[in-house]
């Protein structure tokens, strides 16, 4: 999919109940569900290879098969019941994207609990042309990662519990001080008692596999991280994911995937590398379809990209850990590859949107960052923007 170049002003919203509990019922039932769907959510109607702006119900789909070829069961209703029209949008398989491990002949080492997307190379040479051209305009595009150690670590850089690979270190954070609330969202007062590393509970929690306490090393393990010279942080809480088959996808209420270690606060800093530091947050009703983003993380560094739907529920590949259902999230165009897991997405002026943690070679889930502060209680940036 190529990039969007009009949406005609960003669209809002989100799905109506009626379309979300037709989607659900309809595209993911539990008994049958239809043929390469993964997912759904709001954006809008395109044509012609472009964005016209109409909201519309997205279906996302491992791969788009002629309406001929498929049973009358599996074809997509034009529109939901309720009129909103629907589109098809491939995003290929959607997986957490941690960084794949190798051994020094090439050879996956058993030990890894899961395959993310695969190696830096696996990545690029999945790359389509106009993909490769958005990222420099070159057929032979050079990723200059993110894998050193640094103190204190900016964000962006390579980080990972000492059970898993690599990912990427998302921002600084600390606890709600005095005074915080959620909903109305407002900052507090006081001094912060301890600060924290965010990440994914995938990078920092083993994918709810590690003990509490345990080192996060930067950086990661895959880039030469050793435990204890390159400890950085202890982990200190994540949020459970709920994978499948343990329980059933129907049964999910995933949100986030989402992860703190404790922090020396000299070690570690929210400056997003080349980026610059989060200078607001902004809560999910005003994240909209058309809204450019950036990222910096450790894999694709900086990357660029844009919104094409949110409210959305997405089935993501976990591994042998399972498969997870999320709803609520942020689906972009492609911004990340293996590794990337933890960035901090934000728009182009440092407002932060969300927290990166699964992709394809099409598009990026997203975590939103009015959820990530809700369910961990940390705040991110002082400011609503």
């Amino acid at each position: 999919m190529s990039q969007p170049e009009l949406m005609r002003g960003p669209t809002g919203g989100t799905l109506s109940d009626s379309s979300r509990q037709q989607a659900m019922a309809d595209f993911m039932r539990r008994e049958q569900p239809l043929a390469n769907v993964v997912g759904f959510g709001h954006g809008v109607k395109w044509s012609d290879g472009r964005p016209t702006g109409e909201p519309a119900v997205l279906v996302f789909v491992t791969q788009k098969v002629p309406e001929s070829l498929l049973p009358e069961r599996d074809v997509i209703p034009r529109q939901m019941g309720d009129g909103t029209p629907t589109d098809i949008l491939a995003v290929g398989h959607v997986a957490a994207q941690r960084q794949q491990r190798r051994s020094a002949r090439g050879e996956d080492r058993s030990s890894v609990s899961y395959d993310a997307d695969g190696t830096v190379s696996e990545q690029l040479a999945g790359l389509s042309q106009p993909r490769l051209e958005e990222l420099g305009g070159l057929g032979a595009f050079e990723p200059q990662l993110l894998k050193r150690r640094m103190r204190p670590s900016p964000s962006g850089f390579s980080v990972g519990n000492v059970r898993v690979t690599a990912g990427t270190l998302g921002s600084v954070v600390y606890d709600f001080l005095p005074g915080a609330s959620v909903d109305p969202p407002g900052a507090g007062l006081g001094v912060p008692a301890k600060f924290y590393i965010l990440s994914n509970n995938h990078v920092l929690a083993d994918s709810n596999r590690a003990q509490l306490g345990s080192s996060i090393v930067q950086p990661g393990v895959f880039d030469g991280g050793q435990d204890p010279a390159d400890r950085i942080a202890t982990l200190d809480r994540f949020i459970t994911i709920q994978f499948a088959p343990q329980i059933p996808l129907e049964r999910h209420n995933n949100v986030v995937d989402a992860a703190l270690g404790t922090v020396d606060f000299q070690d570690a800093t929210r400056e997003q590398y080349f980026s610059g530091a989060p200078r607001a947050w902004r809560r999910k009703a005003n994240v909209a379809v058309g809204d450019l983003v950036k990222k910096s993380g450790r894999t694709t560094n900086i990357s660029f990209g844009r919104i094409v739907s949110v409210d959305a529920t997405i089935d993501v590949n976990y591994g042998t850990a399972g498969t997870a259902r999320f709803k609520d999230q942020i689906l972009t165009t492609n911004i990340s590859a293996g590794g990337d897991s933890g960035s901090l997405v934000t728009s182009l002026d440092n407002v932060a949107l969300g927290l990166l943690f699964a992709g394809s070679s099409t598009v990026t889930v997203i975590n939103h960052i009015e959820n990530v502060r809700a369910l961990l209680r940390v705040e991110i940036a002082e400011q609503l923007a």
